[in-house]
């Protein structure tokens, strides 16, 4: 895109600039993996080549591998490189940041390492001008999670430090899963309660911080003419689906443990959902956009086991093929049981009992190994009351739909009827399309630069609240328990590269809908 073409878009005129943080020091405990070296050094990355962080932020990595401030230095500068949206490398940006980058050699359960760790941040205090502000970054396993958050405790560096000239803050990022059950969640919530103030902790989905996932509640509160006719009296039913032509990735030991159910619908997907049907909140500000988005959660009532019966389905993919390719079955993955029954594929009817929803079904399916890679929100509203064309026959029967695609080709599509072109009355249903990319001319931030700096910036928006975490995995842990009490599907009943097990397709259908073609 020409420099003259951002300029001149009038979609872009009045875009405000994003405020820049206070300069900190963020510690990433498991610096050495996979989410530092694709996701966490590439945004910060990016934020400095956008000019969003200020001069003196660093970044301190704690991990056990044996390796030297220069050679972690090397290794996520090159990550940066490698993975960055922002090209060409800009090797000046990288320099001036890669100043302050410094390593901690150290066990997650050694008091010795976080003593070090609290003698680097103060030399990158001293040095940089950091201001005392840190900002942690949970990147382990969730195993770790209750013996970082004990020892930063011991260690006093979560307390407000200073610098002799102004005080500073400390906050900590803590990635999904936030437990495996509703009472695993409440215990990660005690322990970090007793180091942290709730307004201390961010909890990171990034789903959140995807564009067009953020726009669902632009498009629903900044448009009167939607809003009029979101509810039960114009919406027949809505639909949010996370379809992934990718298999498990080498990721045997973590899906062994998780499943689709709490690695997908459990965070991201009852999040979305919860933005589609949330009450306007009274100000765009944290604590309203929260509260709003648990009265949806709270109205979503336990499933008991016939209903976990009825409105459940599971699946596994067997061999099969994607986009022309041979793959094997979910239990010919690398390091999975042969006789595994985790689930790859949920598909659930949930109800949402409350004043604006009552009787509104909401349809959720995600699965591995699907003919496609898609996520998106589908809103079928109710067929006109009559029908003035093609009576007498079904020449015309579709209802106006809303997409709202989140990914790969995030915008907004609006299906509705139009009358076909000639002396007669034929009708044909037409699709708007909007796609962001094309109408803004400008490459968004990945999801989590935007997060991460709203983090430093101390904006908890798009982050997961205590009581949100625990009303989510009520509704969830009631579908495991249902489930625990129920014979498992004969696994694998849907063959890789296929829409999914046909159980799937029956338990939409006989509420007489279909799914949406993706």
């Amino acid at each position: 895109m020409s420099t003259l073409l951002a300029q001149t878009n009038p979609l872009r005129e009045g875009l405000r600039t994003e405020a820049t943080a206070e300069p900190c020091v963020v510690v990433i405990f498991g610096a050495t993996g996979d989410l530092t070296r694709r996701k966490l050094m590439p945004g910060l990355y990016n934020l400095a080549v956008d000019r969003r962080l200020p001069a003196g932020s660093s970044l301190v990595g704690f991990a056990r591998r044996d390796m030297t401030d220069e050679r972690f230095r090397e290794d996520m500068l090159q990550a940066a490189s490698t993975y960055s949206r922002t090209q060409p490398f800009r090797p000046s940006v990288a320099e001036q940041y890669g100043e302050g980058i410094r390593y901690v050699r150290s066990s997650f359960d050694d008091p010795a390492g976080y003593v070090r760790l609290e003698q680097v941040c103060t030399e990158l205090d001293a040095a940089r001008g950091t201001r005392g502000n840190l900002l942690f970054y949970l990147a382990t396993a969730p195993t770790a999670f209750p013996t970082i958050i004990e020892h930063l405790g011991r260690c006093g560096l979560v307390e407000r430090r200073s610098n002799g000239r102004s005080g500073g803050w400390s906050r900590i990022v803590v990635e999904k899963p936030f437990g495996r059950d509703l009472a695993t969640a409440r215990e990660l919530n005690e322990q970090l309660a007793r180091v942290f103030s709730e307004h201390q902790v961010y909890r990171i989905d990034h789903y959140l911080g995807k564009e067009t996932v953020q726009n669902i509640m632009a498009f629903r509160f900044a448009n009167s003419m939607f809003e009029a006719v979101w509810n039960r009296d114009h919406i027949d039913h809505i639909q949010i689906t996370v379809a992934e032509s990718i298999g498990i990735e080498g990721r045997g030991p973590y899906y062994e443990e998780s499943g689709a159910l709490r690695d997908m619908v459990a965070n991201h997907m009852l999040q979305v959902l919860s933005l589609v049907a949330m009450e306007p909140p009274v100000a765009l500000d944290a604590s309203a956009v929260r509260d709003e988005k648990v009265k949806v959660l709270r109205a979503i009532h336990p499933l008991n086991t016939a209903e976990v019966a009825r409105r459940t389905v599971r699946g596994q993919y067997g061999p099969g093929a994607v986009n022309g390719h041979p793959v094997a079955g979910y239990r010919e993955e690398e390091r999975v049981s042969p006789q595994s029954n985790v689930e790859t594929y949920v598909a659930l009817k949930l109800l949402v009992d409350s004043w604006r929803w009552g009787g509104v079904p909401f349809y959720l399916r995600h699965g591995k190994r699907l003919p496609k890679r898609a996520s998106q929100v589908t809103i079928r509203f109710k067929p006109t009351p009559q029908r003035l064309f093609g009576q007498g026959d079904a020449s015309w029967h579709h209802p106006n739909v809303l997409t709202l695609r989140i990914q790969p080709d995030e915008g907004i599509g609006v299906r509705f009827g139009t009358k076909v072109p000639g002396p007669g009355m034929e009708i044909r249903s037409v699709m708007m399309d909007f796609r962001f990319g094309a109408a803004f001319g400008h490459q968004a931030a990945e999801a989590y630069e935007r997060l991460i700096l709203d983090a430093m910036q101390g904006d908890s928006t798009l982050f997961t609240r205590r009581d949100e975490t625990e009303a989510a995995w009520t509704i969830v842990t009631s579908i495991l328990e249902g489930w625990r009490h129920l014979p498992p599907p004969e696994f694998p009943n849907y063959e890789a590269g296929t829409p999914g097990p046909r159980s799937a397709r029956d338990l939409i259908a006989r509420d007489g809908r279909a799914w949406a073609r993706l």
